[in-house]
């Protein structure tokens, strides 16, 4: 269709998508997707944005580290319920990804399976809301972490499924903008769920705000399945799904034969650090600073500001070198263990106010958003496009067997310093950063993967 012939709705898709991805539509690149799909960039990457803006502002109405938490301590459920949450939610999303990943492939379009568990998410919150007005307070909770789990599981799925479709329907080069115009309005949606927390939920111990914004979430989880439903997806290669067992076998051979994936394995690995480590910060904080940092929604507020202030640095740089982005985001990582600890040890810095923590809380925010869509911009780029998603599986599904070793960390936190865990999460986010840094351009990973046959 010309320019003249052009709908008024594509006219300003056009032109919301130029401000947002850089892309001049008279010069549109659509490299790694399919000829089909070119048309339909500006549309679909809008649908996609927006879907991360619902999605990103519903993680933090439900966060399984605050807002659910305070939840269960509203209805009186046992601490220890509390207290597995974010395992089963690190569990849950990674470690079914195998499983998923071949049938995935059997689907003409991929985006249904976003599509679904994305509605299964919003069910999964909504049903949290009749648990806890009308079961007992272990019941409740009870309730409420299976909800959790299964909201997990269709999260993992997602996961595989979303990555995949990004690959066929947004261009390489424009991979990286899109995750930071997800993650900027989400950050800053954030900033509102922040203030919300700090001003609306700190009186009383009534239970009905805190299901207000389980409804919301829901509510949100709903709209971002339609957006995603709404994605126009070329349908793709549906040979080669195998079973899980083979799947995991061929997974593993990948990860022997193509060193560049290899590579990203141990790299993605030694960041997980960052990943995990803000509960282990609110430990230190709360070490140093004891009940004046027990308000944890300036950390929500840092961390949120420093996605809104990081992403757009963040998406032209990984588009540019994803492989260059793991390695300033595990450096910004070992920095805020850095700056932790000289808040801890050093006699002048240890005598500043409380506040004064929310700064490691942006920098940890500013790595852990870096290693995000570092980690998922390399992938989608240097996967070949029809492995696509046991690329993403495989290492998802490593990544969570990993995450659940790493969360012995929190078992033994009693029995070491606060200061000398602090210290092993910057050294291990510092050599992952370095490991990451050597990772091949995405042409190299693809020679690779066609030597080994993957």
């Amino acid at each position: 269709m010309s320019a003249s012939g052009k709908t008024a709705a594509e006219s300003l898709h056009e032109r919301a998508y130029a401000v947002l991805s850089g892309d001049d539509a008279s010069e549109r690149a659509c490299e790694a997707i399919p000829d089909g799909a070119c048309t339909d960039v500006p549309r679909n990457y809008l649908l996609n944005v927006a879907n991360g803006a619902c999605t990103k502002l519903a993680e933090q109405l439900a966060s399984p580290g605050l807002v659910l938490p305070w939840l269960l301590a509203a209805l009186g459920a046992p601490a220890v319920i509390a207290g597995y949450l974010l395992p089963l939610k690190q569990a849950g999303s990674l470690l079914p990804q195998m499983a998923v990943a071949a049938r995935i492939r059997h689907a003409r379009q991929r985006k249904w399976w976003w599509a679904g568990a994305g509605a299964t998410q919003a069910v999964c919150l909504g049903l949290m809301i009749p648990a806890a007005l009308a079961l007992p307070p272990l019941a409740a909770g009870l309730a409420i972490a299976a909800l959790v789990l299964v909201f997990s599981v269709a999260s993992g799925i997602g996961s595989v499924a979303f990555q995949d479709v990004t690959g066929k329907t947004v261009p390489k080069g424009r991979r990286g903008r899109m995750l930071a115009n997800r993650a900027t309005l989400g950050g800053a949606l954030t900033l509102a769920a922040a203030l919300a927390l700090r001003f609306g939920l700190e009186t009383g111990a009534a239970i009905w705000p805190y299901l207000l914004l389980i409804a919301a979430a829901a509510l949100l989880w709903a709209a971002g399945a339609l957006l995603f439903a709404l994605i126009a997806e070329v349908p793709g290669a549906q040979e080669g799904g195998r079973n899980t067992l083979q799947e995991a076998g061929r997974g593993l051979r990948l990860a022997r034969r193509v060193p560049a994936y290899r590579t990203f394995l141990w790299a993605r690995g030694l960041l997980l650090s960052v990943e995990l480590a803000m509960p282990f910060f609110v430990l230190h904080a709360q070490a140093l600073y004891g009940e004046a940092l027990a308000a944890l929604a300036v950390f929500v507020f840092a961390v949120g500001l420093a996605n809104v202030l990081s992403s757009p640095f963040w998406g032209p740089f990984a588009d540019r070198s994803a492989a260059a982005v793991l390695g300033v985001a595990g450096l910004t990582g070992g920095l805020a263990a850095a700056l932790a600890l000289a808040l801890a040890l050093v006699p002048a810095l240890s005598e500043l106010p409380p506040v004064s923590y929310a700064l490691v809380f942006f920098l940890l925010g500013l790595a852990e958003a870096g290693v995000r869509l570092g980690r998922k911009t390399y992938l989608v780029d240097a996967a070949p496009k029809d492995d696509r998603p046991l690329y993403v599986a495989f290492s998802n599904t490593a990544i969570g067997g990993l995450a659940l070793v790493a969360g012995a960390a929190g078992l033994i936190a009693d029995l070491v310093s606060a200061d000398a865990l602090i210290a092993a999460v910057g050294a291990v986010a510092l050599l992952g950063g370095l490991v990451g840094r050597t990772l091949p351009a995405p042409e190299r990973f693809q020679a690779q993967a066609e030597r080994a046959g993957g």
